[in-house]
C-alpha cells in the first residue's frame, strides 16, 4: 500500500483547522457549553503541531520534532480538560502540562535523549495516557444517559491503543524519513487512522453536546423546578410506563398529600418560607418512598406518589414516616415557627387492576376526608370502594410517631 504521507499530513492539518473552527462556532451559539471551546482549542492546537511537524528537514529538530510533539501532547491534554468540563469537573491545567514536562525532560535531560525508540515510546505513551483519561472522564459521567458517550469512549480507547503501537512498529511521530515510504505501510495506515479519528471524534463530541441539550430540555419539561421531583406530566408518563412494563396484577398504592393550611403559611411567613416548606416535604417524601416508588408535585401544595408492588402495611408505615418526618423538619423553618403538617389520602389496589385515573380519584376522595376530619392524618379508601364513593379509615399520627385511630 502506498499513500503520500506528506499529503496526509497536509489534509490532516486542514481538517483539524476546520473542525476546530466548527467546534468554536458551536460554542458561540451557547457560551455555557465551555467544553466545546476546549475541544475546539485542542483541534487548532493539533493543527499547529502538524504544521511544525511539516517543517522537518527545513527547520531544526528542536522545532520540527521536539516542539511539534510538545504541542501535540498539549492538544490531547486540552481534549481531556474539555471532557472534565463537559461533566462539570474542574479542568486540571497543571496536569495538562505534565505530558509536555515529561517530553521536555526526555528530550533535554534524559540519557536516552538521542534514542529514537525511547522518545517514540514515551511520546506514544503520553498521547495514549491523555486519550484514555479522556475516555475515563466521559465514562464517569455515564449516570447521565447519553447514548453518544459510548461510541466516544470506544473510539478514544481504540485510538490510544493504536498510538501505543507506533513505537514498536517503527512509526514514531518524530520520525519522518525523506523519500519513498514503501518499506512500511504501517506509517500511512496509522496516519490515515489519525485523520479518520479526528473527524469522527469531533462529530461525536458535537453529538454529545447536542444530545445533552435535548436531554435536559426533556427533563426540564417533566421536572418541577422548585423541588426537583417530577411534575404532573412527568409523573403520568412514568406511571403509565411502569404499569405497562410491570405485572398488572401486583398490588399498587396511590398516595395524595396536601400540606395543611399552606396558604396561611405563605400569608404569615412569606412565599420564600412557603417554597422552603415545599422543598422540605419533597425531600422527606423522596427519602422515605425510595427508588422503587414515584413521587411528583401534583400542583401547588399537592403531591402524589405511586408505590407499586408494596404491601399495604408497608405503605402505611411509609406514610407514617413521611408525616412524622415532615412535621419534625418543618416545625422550625429559617428560624420561624412554621409547624407545618400534611394530610394524606391513600388508595390500595390489591391486584393493581384499576386504571391510574380511577385510583387517583379515590385517593383524592380519601384526602378530602382526611382534611375534613381534622387534617394531619391519613385517610384510606375502603377496599373495593367504587370510584365516586367516599369511605375512609382516617388515622392520625401522634408526636411520637405512633398511629391512633381517629373517630
Amino acid at each position: 500500500m502506498y499513500l503520500d504521507i506528506n499529503t496526509l499530513f497536509l489534509v490532516t492539518m486542514h481538517v483539524e483547522i476546520m473542525l476546530g473552527l466548527l467546534l468554536f462556532f458551536a460554542w458561540a451559539q451557547n457560551f455555557s457549553k465551555r467544553a466545546l471551546a476546549w475541544w475546539g482549542s485542542a483541534h487548532l492546537t493539533r493543527a499547529v503541531s502538524i504544521m511544525l511537524f511539516g517543517l522537518y528537514g527545513s527547520a531544526p529538530d528542536s522545532i520540527s520534532i521536539d516542539l511539534s510533539n510538545a504541542v501535540l501532547f498539549l492538544s490531547f491534554a486540552l481534549t481531556w480538560c474539555g471532557a472534565r468540563e463537559f461533566d462539570r469537573r474542574r479542568p486540571e491545567l497543571a496536569l495538562a502540562l505534565v505530558g509536555v514536562a515529561i517530553w521536555v525532560g526526555v528530550c533535554r535531560l534524559s540519557p536516552y535523549a538521542d534514542s529514537p525508540a525511547v522518545r517514540g515510546l514515551v511520546g506514544s505513551g503520553i498521547v495514549a495516557g491523555y486519550t484514555w483519561l479522556t475516555a475515563y472522564e466521559i465514562w464517569r459521567g455515564r449516570a447521565e444517559a447519553l447514548v453518544s458517550r459510548w461510541p466516544a469512549i470506544f473510539m478514544l480507547f481504540a485510538h490510544g491503543a493504536l498510538f501505543l503501537l507506533r513505537a514498536p512498529l517503527g512509526a514514531g511521530v518524530h520520525v519522518v524519513p525523506h523519500g519513498n515510504l514503501d518499506y512500511s505501510g504501517w506509517v500511512e495506515l496509522i496516519s490515515l487512522e489519525a485523520v479518520l479519528f479526528t473527524i469522527s471524534i469531533a462529530f461525536i463530541l458535537l453529538a454529545m453536546a447536542k444530545e445533552r441539550t435535548e436531554y435536559r430540555h426533556r427533563t426540564a419539561a417533566r421536572t418541577d423546578p422548585l423541588t426537583g421531583i417530577a411534575n404532573r406530566r412527568g409523573f403520568l408518563e412514568q406511571a403509565m410506563a411502569a404499569r405497562r412494563s410491570a405485572d398488572a396484577a401486583r398490588p399498587t398504592a396511590v398516595l395524595l398529600f396536601d400540606l395543611d393550611h399552606f396558604k396561611s403559611i405563605n400569608d404569615r411567613f412569606g412565599h420564600a418560607i412557603g417554597d422552603r416548606v415545599l422543598q422540605i416535604f419533597a425531600d422527606t417524601a423522596r427519602a422515605n418512598i425510595g427508588a422503587s416508588g414515584l413521587l411528583s408535585r401534583w400542583g401547588g401544595d399537592e403531591f402524589v406518589a405511586l408505590l407499586p408492588g408494596t404491601a399495604r402495611e408497608r405503605v402505611e408505615a411509609v406514610v407514617e414516616r413521611i408525616q412524622a418526618g415532615f412535621e419534625k423538619a418543618a416545625a422550625m423553618v429559617e428560624n420561624r415557627p412554621v409547624n407545618a403538617t400534611v394530610s394524606t389520602g391513600m388508595v390500595f389496589s390489591a391486584n393493581g387492576a384499576q386504571d391510574l385515573p380511577a385510583l387517583l380519584l379515590q385517593a383524592d376522595q380519601a384526602l378530602y376526608r382526611a382534611k375534613s376530619d381534622g387534617r394531619n392524618r391519613l385517610a384510606i379508601a375502603a377496599d373495593g370502594e367504587a370510584a365516586g364513593a367516599t369511605s375512609a379509615q382516617p388515622l392520625r399520627l401522634s408526636p411520637l410517631g405512633s398511629r391512633d385511630a381517629a373517630a
